[in-house]
């Protein structure tokens, strides 16, 4: 599967990447993962928030 999900970013004109994010509950004090699959130019300030 992730041979599939690879060959479809790399399809187009744009470059696409996955980004994966680990987000902290401020309830539980446990992680969760956000993933997803965005422009590469938007990604850099997506992980800086």
């Amino acid at each position: 599967m992730a041979k599939k999900v690879v060959a479809t970013l790399q399809k187009g004109s744009k470059k696409w990447t996955k980004v994966i994010r680990a987000v902290k509950n401020p309830k539980t004090g446990g992680y969760t993962f956000e993933e997803k699959i965005m422009n590469a130019d938007e990604a850099k300030t997506y992980v800086k928030k």
